[in-house]
């Protein structure tokens, strides 16, 4: 699948993915960071943001995405970084080409299974009429009913974009609630990364526990954890200055 991506700066290059609901978009403000220093691709996975919408959707054609704008690209090898959902395709697909990243740095998410935990958010998200919707105040206030934290709501209503029909999810939303217990699927195998990786962990979340580092060396021996401090999972959006200064450090 041919992915949507922006690419802007100068420099070695450095693949970004996004998280579930989310878009290459989610990472301007570190990207305004880091163009003077890398080349850097915003990529839109599939079934979000600009990308085609498919109906199969897991972590294995993921990574062939990847590898297609890897290849398209001319990128025989690149520093490679993901948040979450993004961050799970990231270490697929170290594994499986590790002679393609240069370093790999993964945020907040770790190689274990994760059980289905967006139940409420897809309520919401499936709940809201689009064929009625009048502006994104309203969408907004639809959301509320299901969603209390106003940030969570905005950052899912990035998704929602406009074209002749009116209001429309950019995200493939009935493929995503369908198949939901995929974005949680543990690695597998017993193949190994050995190049050098930065996990990054908010120290308010707990999506990376001290109980995950046996399996994190594992796969990925060569590895070090940086707790990103008053930083949830949304680790960029929240303390965006302290996570460009450790990805500068680990890339530099």
């Amino acid at each position: 699948m041919k992915l949507n991506f922006k690419k802007a700066g100068s420099g070695p290059p450095l693949v970004i993915l996004h998280g579930l609901f989310g878009s290459a978009d989610n990472w301007f403000t570190i990207a305004r960071e880091l163009q003077a220093l890398f080349t850097l691709y915003l990529v839109d996975q599939r079934n979000h943001g600009d990308s085609p919408h498919s109906d199969e959707w897991n972590y294995s054609v993921m990574v062939d995405d990847l590898l297609e704008l890897f290849d398209d690209e001319g990128l025989d090898k690149a520093f490679l970084m993901g948040h979450s959902m993004g961050g799970k395709t990231a270490m697929n697909f170290a594994l499986a080409h590790p002679d393609r990243v240069e370093r790999l740095i993964v945020a907040d998410i770790a190689p274990r299974y994760y059980p289905v935990h967006h139940e409420q958010i897809l309520e919401g998200l499936n709940s809201l009429p689009l064929k009625d919707l009048e502006s994104r105040k309203q969408a907004d206030e639809e959301l509320a009913k299901y969603i209390k934290e106003p940030g969570i709501r905005q950052f899912l209503l990035k998704s929602l974009g406009r074209d002749e029909r009116g209001f429309v999810w950019k995200i493939n939303l009935p493929v995503i609630t369908k198949n939901i217990e995929e974005v949680g699927q543990a690695l597998e195998g017993d193949e190994t990364y050995e190049g050098k990786t930065l996990f990054l962990a908010g120290a308010k979340s707990d999506y990376i526990t001290d109980e995950d580092y046996e399996e994190i060396y594992e796969f990925f021996p060569n590895y070090q954890l940086v707790k990103i401090p008053d930083a949830g999972h949304w680790l960029h959006a929240e303390q965006p200055a302290d996570v460009v200064k450790e990805i500068k450090n680990f890339l530099k």
